[in-house]
């Protein structure tokens, strides 16, 4: 009887240790890694164009394979306007209506950022180079070439290539954003 006591006294002094030390450091580390969690993902401040934009941090984001019109002065502007033969005025419209649109649903929110695998981290002007996800799961490099605001940036290998160019396809088949006639004007 007396062994049978000492068993359960034993039993309930090593749960309450290891209760004890759940408490204590492990559950302080769950927490921290939910908050962690949270970490990962960073405030746009401010859209620059269709497919770049500031976070809150002072780094700037270029959204990987997609390419919106130009909305300022620049020598992609004049090369853009002289492969389109549409002129510089007409393709800085069509850059801010870009703008516009991505600003509506990106502007203030917050996002999470995903590499490239094998690719490089930025381009020449500095802007981190990435995947863009909302909270809510959409990913906006889809969603504005799905919407028709934006090209396949055709330039260089990604691996969402193909499914970019099938989103494409669709937008200008259905005549979404910028591939419907705006003004009399079609932009791609």
């Amino acid at each position: 009887m007396i062994k049978l006591g000492f068993k359960i006294i034993s039993t309930v002094f090593s749960l309450l240790i290891i209760g004890y030390i759940s408490y204590a450091y492990i559950l302080p580390k769950l927490n921290s890694a939910r908050n962690d969690s949270d970490s990962e993902y960073y405030t746009v401040e401010r859209v620059v164009d269709g497919d770049t934009f500031k976070l809150t941090t002072g780094e700037r984001v270029r959204l990987i394979g997609i390419d919106t019109p130009e909305k300022f002065e620049s020598k992609k502007l004049d090369k853009d306007s002289k492969n389109s033969g549409k002129d510089k005025k007409t393709i800085q419209n069509l850059g801010r209506l870009s703008s516009e649109y991505v600003k509506e649903f990106v502007e203030g929110k917050k996002i999470k950022m995903i590499k490239e695998p094998n690719y490089q981290d930025k381009d020449v002007n500095g802007r981190l180079l990435r995947y863009v996800y909302l909270q809510d799961g959409t990913f906006v490099n889809a969603k504005i070439i799905k919407d028709g605001y934006a090209q396949v940036f055709e330039s260089f290998p990604f691996s969402k290539k193909d499914e970019f160019r099938m989103y494409q396809k669709d937008a200008r088949e259905n005549k979404r954003g910028l591939w419907a006639e705006i003004n009399g004007v079609k932009q791609f």
